[in-house]
């Protein structure tokens, strides 16, 4: 395959040990751009290949210009996430030699120190921890080596202000390491262009989407609004799969269908009240098989691996056709299969609007992002981190 001869031997290698026999559609198109050096922005199901189509070539492009610490930057909005995508990418690393860490909130003193003498080549970490890298004198000239930076489900940060900071923070980075390339991560993004812009400024880019409704089955069910036969129907269905991930909008809501099913021993809850170990545990026996189904709010919603999802269940509507297609999404998460989940409606109005959101879901039909602008609070937020960065701040008169 041409895309394939434009990658390294032993990423070739690497691909084979994987056992992957053809690249998807989103990586046959993606990867020569960022081959390339062409900032991207990529919108494609769950399950396409994202991840690879981005790091495949970033990791060629590190193999043949050897990687000082910080040579690239992987952004994701949660620190599950990190841990997550730290476990996925850590393989690719020790076949290629490839040093990768991870840096956030929950990362210990002593990582934190070893980090600023002896820098990973590939950096996950939060929007919140990147400033404060500016603020460390060693770990700052660091900086200086970024050459890509990778924001992950990049709709999560768009919208709000953690965005704003984002964006600021890139442009920052760029005083230190001068351009580097940027690429830009989602499933579920009705404006591309506008995300593009959002994340690159007024650089040139590319986009790179794949329809959302290509692999989806989704239902509506309804059995009245009685919370006893909901969860009478949750219980029947979850029997009649392998397993099942069921999404709520509330901790409310899982605490309760969590209390109704706990008879059955094979369900969990998880959602961000819980401890890390709690929801730790809880992840680790679904995806061993364990449990047979898992309650969660908006926790599970972004791409932490858990195993097989055969189904996924969306109590009440989701409100939003872009948290549909996330979170049904789980689902099926291989390449080409097709990700199925249905929603229960829980009352005569919230059938209506989940046959709608259903419809525009399996029609592609997904809200457009609208980043944040004007955000003062912000702007002083980075003056102050900027005065302490250099000392003071030349202000014209």
């Amino acid at each position: 395959m041409k895309t394939i001869g434009q990658l390294d031997p032993r990423i070739h290698d690497c691909i084979r040990k994987r056992g992957f026999e053809e690249l998807s559609e989103v990586q046959s198109r993606s990867i020569p751009l960022v081959v390339e050096g062409k900032n991207l922005v990529l919108i494609a199901p769950t399950g396409t290949g994202k991840t690879e189509s981005a790091m495949l070539p970033v990791f060629n492009a590190m193999l043949r210009a050897p990687p000082a610490g910080f040579t690239t930057l992987y952004i994701t909005p949660l620190r599950s996430l990190n841990r997550d995508m730290l476990s996925r990418l850590e393989w690719w690393g020790k076949e290629l030699g490839i040093r990768i860490g991870v840096r956030h909130g929950d990362t210990t003193q002593s990582e934190r120190r070893r980090q600023a003498l002896s820098p990973p080549d590939l950096l996950i970490t939060t929007p919140e921890t990147l400033q404060a890298l500016f603020m460390g004198r060693v770990l700052r000239k660091h900086l200086k080596n970024v050459r890509y930076v990778i924001v992950d489900e990049i709709h999560e940060l768009a919208a709000g202000k953690r965005g704003v900071q984002l964006s600021v923070a890139l442009e920052r980075l760029v005083n230190y390491a001068g351009e580097f390339q940027r690429i830009g991560l989602s499933a579920t993004v009705g404006n591309p262009g506008e995300v593009g812009r959002f994340l690159c400024g007024k650089r040139e880019f590319s986009v790179v989407e794949v329809p959302v409704a290509k692999n989806l089955e989704i239902g509506v069910s309804f059995v009245g609004d009685s919370f006893e036969k909901q969860s009478a129907w949750v219980s029947d269905t979850i029997d009649r799969h392998p397993s099942t991930l069921i999404f709520v909008n509330t901790r409310v809501t899982a605490e309760a269908l969590g209390h109704q099913l706990y008879s059955r021993g094979d369900v969990e809850v998880h959602h961000g009240s819980l401890s890390r170990e709690v929801r730790i545990d809880a992840e680790e026996r679904f995806k061993s098989g364990a449990l047979k189904a898992l309650i969660s709010t908006s926790s599970m919603e972004l791409g932490i691996d858990i195993g097989h999802i055969e189904h996924v269940i969306q109590f009440g509507s989701p409100r939003e056709v872009s948290r549909l297609v996330q979170r049904v999404g789980r689902a099926g998460h291989q390449l080409n299969a097709v990700s199925r989940g249905t929603i229960l409606a829980t009352g005569f109005d919230d059938l209506l609007e989940s046959a709608v959101i259903s419809r525009r879901a399996r029609a592609g039909e997904v809200e457009d992002v609208a980043p944040h602008f004007m955000a003062a609070d912000v702007l002083a937020n980075q003056v102050a981190a900027i005065a302490v960065e250099y000392g003071e701040i030349q202000v014209e008169a």
